[in-house]
């Protein structure tokens, strides 16, 4: 210890005598540097020896706590918890047969029945067949008015681990009546259709539709399945039309999003045996190419579809073929939760026009259909949706659409002056039936939607449609609504379940 006492004293007095130096009187010169600066680290001293301890060891003093406790007095009582009772739903009971019968005036029976069966334990068979008809009797009508349609389906469905297919055969049977003739105090005095004329007039027409049908879905693969159909269309004139539709999908991972492609192959063939004019026969020869793919974005509260439509459009009686495209984009933000969503977007397509899809919308048609596809080019929308309340839920969005040889449906006029028999008269040509003509159409369409549910088991709602129409060559968009409304209210119990709509157009 003496030894680092001294050593510290001797630095000391050395630090002393260096600080009484006398000042430096060099005066300030140019140096050159005639080599580069290598800078080198000095030896550092090092402590070889490490320092001693002292050796004893150091005594815990022990220390004694005492606490003393003193009672407060507390009127505070806990209350204890209660498990909130959770209403459990009745566990729904799901049959493998049913039957649906109804009844309406003008004779009208609605009849509606399903079965089905497990041959194995991933397969099913069933059978849906479905009647509904009419005797008719309406006032003032001077024909046959009674109806009838029946459809009978069948199918086979089988599901595996990576796959599941099925495949539907049908069939519908429609007979539908032309009876829509003006009723003599449509006319000045007399009606230009006597007993005796309209004796001869059958104005029955049928309709057969014969339909096979698939689906494939696979789960672990880029090829995520496909839909196929195959239709064939025929009426009591000898009117045909066979339509073949093949729909793949397929999906691609990119980094943590998909992009989709989806195919379709679509051919339309028909042929009639006469136009309206009775001037030659009609036929057509139409194959639709497309693809569509398909970018999708997913955030918290967004999403967006970035896509677009391609197709080669071939008319093959004509042998004409063109490339069109179509945009395929949507994007939607929910700004508040459950309570306001904005959306956007645009698409558009091609679509046929076939004899089928138009019957179904009006049986009354002429068979003799020219059938043209439909070039929507765009279809821009916007809108808002969400919730005003927890309980009632509302929709609003305006569009506008921009078509191409859009259909629409016309009285055909009348051919006779209902006195004088003509052998080449066809029932359908009194006045009593429908045509399509074509033409380009632009439409503003502003929608709205809202829904109050009272209960669990109690719905009300309805919904309002405004559309304008701007045409190329029609005087008006014939046979299309400006204006349609919607009432409903819907009833569900365990065991009743109840509808009401009201419908004004």
């Amino acid at each position: 210890m003496n030894k680092i006492i001294i050593t510290l004293i001797s630095i000391f007095m050395a630090q002393s005598l260096w600080a009484q130096e006398p000042k430096d009187t060099l005066n300030t010169e140019v140096i050159n540097v005639v080599k580069p600066y290598k800078p080198s680290i000095s030896d550092a001293f090092k402590v070889k020896d490490l320092p001693k301890t002292d050796e004893g060891e150091v005594q815990k003093e022990s220390i004694d706590y005492q606490i003393n406790s003193v009672p407060v007095a507390s009127t505070f009582t806990p209350s204890k918890g209660k498990a909130k009772a959770v209403k459990k739903q009745k566990k729904e009971r799901l049959y493998d047969n049913y039957v649906s019968v109804g009844f309406g005036n003008y004779t009208t029976p609605l009849i509606e029945a399903y079965a089905r069966t497990f041959p194995s334990r991933d397969s099913e068979f069933g059978v849906k067949l479905k009647h509904h008809s009419s005797q008719g009797g309406i006032k003032e009508v001077l024909l046959d008015d009674s109806f009838y349609d029946s459809d009978l389906d069948l199918y086979y469905s089988q599901s595996s681990r990576d796959m599941n297919w099925k495949v539907n055969l049908g069939a519908q049977h429609q007979l539908y009546h032309w009876y829509g003739l003006l009723k003599p105090d449509d006319y000045n005095e007399t009606s230009p259709f006597n007993e005796t004329f309209l004796e001869k007039i059958d104005p029955k027409q049928s309709y057969l539709d014969l339909a096979l049908d698939g689906k494939i879905d696979y789960f672990n693969s880029y090829f995520r399945g496909a839909d196929a159909s195959i239709n064939r269309f025929s009426d009591a004139y000898k009117s045909n039309e066979t339509r073949l539709r093949v729909q793949p999908k397929f999906e691609l991972p990119i980094s943590s999003e998909v992009i989709s492609f989806k195919v379709d192959i679509d051919y339309l063939n028909g042929s009639f045996e006469r136009d309206y004019l009775n001037a030659t026969g009609i036929s057509y020869n139409y194959l639709n190419l497309g693809v569509a793919p398909d970018f999708q974005i997913l955030r918290d509260y967004l999403r967006i579809d970035l896509g677009v439509k391609a197709y080669y459009a071939l008319d093959m009686e004509q042998g004409e073929g063109a490339f069109k495209f179509y945009p395929n984009v949507a994007i939607s933000y929910q700004l508040l939760t459950e309570v306001l969503t904005v959306f956007a977007g645009a698409t558009g397509g091609l679509q046929h026009n076939t004899y089928l899809d138009i019957v179904q919308d009006n049986p009354f048609i002429s068979p003799n259909h020219y059938s043209k596809p439909t070039d929507e080019k765009y279809k821009a929308f916007a809108g808002l949706k969400g919730k005003l309340a927890s309980n009632i839920n509302y929709l609003v969005k305006g569009s506008y659409a921009d078509e191409r040889d859009k259909a629409l449906q016309v009285a055909n006029p009348i051919k006779t002056d209902g006195l004088t028999e003509d052998p080449s008269l066809e029932a359908y040509e009194l006045g009593n039936s429908f045509g399509v003509i074509y033409d380009d159409v632009k439409t503003l369409d502003i929608y709205g939607e809202l829904a109050i549910d009272f209960s669990k088991e109690f719905t009300f709602g309805g919904s309002v449609n405004y559309d304008t129409y701007s045409l190329t060559n029609q005087l008006e968009a014939w046979n299309s609504p400006n204006f349609k409304t919607t009432l409903f209210t819907n009833y569900h119990a365990d065991k009743w379940t109840g509808e009401a709509k009201l419908f004004i157009m």
